[in-house]
């Protein structure tokens, strides 16, 4: 149980009932990293429709951003979030455990495509180093077919997910999966 009183599917009415109607229909229940947010109803809408977003994003596929998820989970310590995804990228992405073995070792390990691997270890860099890119880097993505609005949103991600981790952590999610 978190630390904080969170809302279930059961006990859910209003706004917080229809993110949690849609959230089934695409998730067949209610996981409990979505339940978390209950706690505030607004975030709650916020990060559904930001999972929306990129669940439906026209260059980000589905592996590359669950392994952004994963490998940042990693670096941040969130068991929640590195399990989740792993499971995710095993379920809905088609990766073989061995693979999500591998690709938490090495980044590089993933089975992604060499664009994609290049954008992923952009973003692994951007969210641990916390720094300046330079424009250069922003160029050699652009060059593998990488929009800069692809480049913007992958960040994003990540650097969402370093909030996420930080919540989930400090609330003590449970592990559903």
């Amino acid at each position: 149980m978190p630390l904080i009183d969170t809302v279930t599917p059961e006990k859910a009415s209003g706004k917080v009932a229809a993110v949690y109607s849609d959230i089934s229909k695409v998730f067949g229940c209610v996981p409990n990293a979505m339940q978390m947010f209950s706690a505030s109803p607004p975030q709650l809408d916020h990060q559904w429709e930001t999972m929306g977003y990129y669940l439906k994003h026209p260059a980000l596929s589905f592996p590359l951003l669950a392994a952004i998820r994963m490998l940042v989970s990693q670096e941040n310590d969130c068991h929640y979030c590195i399990g989740m995804n792993g499971a995710l990228l095993i379920h809905m992405g088609q990766w073989t455990p061995e693979q999500v073995t591998a690709t938490k070792q090495d980044a590089k390990a993933a089975p992604l495509p060499a664009k994609e691997k290049a954008l992923l270890a952009f973003v692994l860099k951007t969210v641990a180093e916390r720094k300046p890119v330079t424009r250069a880097e922003i160029e050699q993505l652009k060059k593998l077919g990488w929009s800069e609005a692809d480049v913007f949103d992958a960040v994003a991600h990540g650097a969402r997910n370093v909030a996420v981790d930080i919540i989930f952590n400090t609330f003590q999610i449970e592990n559903d999966f």
